[in-house]
């Protein structure tokens, strides 16, 4: 009898799993209560770091999960945010409107960027979503679509206001519809995921041959993994020109493509969660460091990227992970 119960696989402890969903129900319960709590800039901070997070979800379901570079996704980041901004101001639509635009739009973008991508791999892949980044910019100061694109002055845009019946402020409103927005991405992106794309993505990752080898149709994942990717950051690039009110072509230049590109390292590659913790990275970490030295800020900003990589080589995610496995 003590044999057969040496043999019985261990059950997960029932304290961790409690201690888990208290854990994340105080989560859920913080980000409700946070608009009545901070108000002002710092709100407007952790509004704009979840838009940020949209847009690494999508970047790391490409480069966590299927393996794939690209240094070009602040250029869909960019079609999203003037998908948006043109409607409200060229068409009176309202600024939400402008999210589901964005990520359809983007998703064709993507998609279609991605069947010439198929050809090319590492580093040669790379360097044409890094021409993507270049070019789009240049492209919204063109004069032929000034008349739509505002061309060097951008267009200015109003704050959403939140319907007569609803007692919230302008900010408060904007944050709860973001925060929504970025539940249900990050809802959907755990669902996919988890499901036959999640483990046909891992599988082209791992070894693109034996992937082939099991049936899986390794072109039509990685350009449809392009199209969900660039949807993705799409739709944060429109809930972006919402928050920031304002879209012009020099905000999105190749640095905004760099910096989501460190926020997936950062947050942990192939990590749903690593999209939150590199977006609270990107957006608050250099503000902190301009605080600590006006003259280094950037140098101090590049020491930690590297006392970052050098000890969270799975992210900060990874990290995280670790501890919370440890816990009783």
């Amino acid at each position: 009898m003590d044999g057969m119960t040496d043999s019985l696989p261990a059950r997960p402890a029932a304290p961790r799993f409690a201690w888990r969903q208290a854990l994340a129900g105080l989560a859920v319960a913080a980000a409700l209560a946070l608009p009545f709590v901070v108000q002002g800039f710092y709100l407007f901070q952790v509004t704009l770091a979840m838009t940020y997070a949209i847009a690494l979800l999508g970047l790391n379901i490409l480069v966590g999960y299927s393996g794939q570079i690209s240094l070009g996704h602040g250029a869909f980041f960019a079609v999203g945010a003037y998908t948006a901004a043109i409607l409200a101001d060229g068409f009176g639509a309202p600024l939400w409107a402008g999210v589901p635009a964005a990520a359809a739009l983007c998703f064709v973008i993507g998609f279609a960027f991605g069947l010439p991508a198929l050809r090319l791999e590492g580093h040669y892949l790379a360097l044409a979503t890094f021409a993507l980044a270049v070019a789009v910019p240049q492209l919204l100061k063109w004069k032929a679509l000034e008349h739509w694109t505002g061309g060097v002055q951008g267009i200015l845009l109003a704050k959403p206001e939140a319907p007569a019946w609803i007692p919230l402020s302008q900010d408060q409103w904007l944050y709860l519809m973001v925060l929504a927005v970025t539940a249900i991405a990050f809802a959907a992106a755990r669902n996919f995921l988890d499901g036959r794309l999640g483990r046909a993505l891992v599988a082209i990752r791992e070894h693109s041959v034996a992937a082939t080898a099991m049936g899986v149709d390794v072109a039509g994942v990685k350009t449809l993994t392009f199209g969900i990717s660039a949807l993705y950051t799409g739709a944060a690039g429109a809930l972006s020109a919402a928050v920031v009110q304002f879209v012009s072509p020099d905000t999105f230049n190749f640095f905004l493509s760099i910096t989501l590109v460190i926020g997936v390292v950062v947050g942990g590659l192939g990590r749903v969660s690593g999209a939150l913790y590199g977006a609270a990275f990107i957006q608050f970490v250099p503000n902190i460091v301009d605080q600590v030295s006006k003259s280094a800020t950037w140098a101090i900003y590049g020491m930690l990227l590297i006392v970052v990589v050098f000890t969270m080589p799975q992210g900060i995610s990874g990290l995280v992970g670790r501890l919370l496995r440890r816990r009783p």
